[in-house]
């Protein structure tokens, strides 16, 4: 057996593909989460091609019957989980972008509770739901995909270079996201299980977009680090590249 298990959702592409990537290593199996059961074995032959060990679980994380789904799958096969990146994501409209969809004076109350069922309450519910497993791990890791655009700090300075980037149902989201990262931290503060929030970056993806600065290779690399810190590594905080950001 693999000295680590991992899961990651939304694994089959963008990010969540990049990340599985980053996690090569003989000693890492990795289970990416994908809701197209084919998309998600096309991801792992590409990934087992590139030398990840690497299998797929058909998932989706805005359905909560999966996540019993997953617990099984993982307590079955391995009996405990040491590595969970709740990448799955999505974005109101274009992103980035401007319009009522991403305005807080005029976003629709069906977009923020897409925004958030996804981006925050499907995340704390599966975490939660797997949180057994990862607490039988000798050193459990747990990231939040997370972004720059969560902080509250940044985006009510004038000065920030995110100040007019306003998404307001992703942003909040992210936020709010951030405030499960601090909470389940202090909860966990006394096991070895390290909870942290990821910003990748502005990363060229399907939602990043073409114009975005940092090309994809890049883009798992904090998700990664994060995923494999050693046991004197950080909890409850907020980075990229290594690097805190501020709340």
């Amino acid at each position: 057996m693999a000295q680590k298990i991992a899961f990651i959702t939304g694994g089959n592409r963008g990010l969540g593909f990049q990340t599985a990537l980053d996690l090569k290593d003989p000693n890492v199996k990795v289970v990416i989460g994908s809701r197209d059961q084919a998309q998600g074995e096309k991801a792992v032959e590409k990934l087992r091609a590139a030398g990840v060990d690497a299998d797929v679980l058909q998932f989706d994380v805005t359905k909560p019957s999966d996540y019993k789904v997953a617990f099984d799958y993982f307590d079955s096969k391995y009996g405990r989980l040491d590595i969970l990146v709740n990448n799955a994501g999505v974005a109101a409209g274009t992103f980035p972008g401007t319009g009522p969809e991403h305005s807080a004076g005029e976003v629709s109350s069906e977009v923020l509770h897409k925004v958030f069922e996804t981006n925050f309450f499907a995340v704390v519910a599966l975490t939660d739901t797997l949180l057994p497993l990862i607490k039988k791990s000798p050193a459990g890791r747990i990231v939040n995909l997370s972004s720059i655009l969560g902080s509250l700090t940044l985006q009510g300075d004038p000065n920030s270079p995110i100040y007019h980037a306003k998404s307001f149902a992703y942003d909040a989201s992210k936020t709010a996201l951030n405030a499960f990262t601090i909470h389940l931290a202090y909860e966990l503060r006394d096991t070895k299980i390290k909870v942290n929030s990821a910003h990748p970056g502005w990363v060229k993806t399907d939602m990043g977009g073409d114009q975005a600065t940092m090309e994809l290779s890049e883009g798992g690399k904090t998700s990664a680090a994060l995923a494999t810190l050693p046991d004197d590594g950080p909890s409850g905080g907020y980075f990229h590249l290594g690097k805190p950001l501020p709340w």
